[in-house]
């Protein structure tokens, strides 16, 4: 029953994390580290103001209300 009831966490903490986009950033670093080796990765704050800025200056990137 632990293993069972431990699965359906992970499964839940995994649906909320893609759900809510707070995978994003996990996502980023596995493809530059893949696909740019030599280059810095930022940190997660910087991701997030980079993010935010693309989505600001392109309306069809996403949508801010606010």
């Amino acid at each position: 029953m632990p293993s069972a009831l431990l699965r359906v966490l992970r499964s839940v903490r995994w649906y909320v994390r893609e759900l809510t986009d707070e995978s994003a950033y996990d996502r980023y670093v596995a493809h530059v580290r893949k696909d740019h080796p030599d280059a810095a990765v930022p940190s997660r704050r910087d991701f997030e103001r980079m993010r935010t800025d693309r989505q600001e200056a392109d309306p069809r990137e996403g949508f801010r209300c606010c």
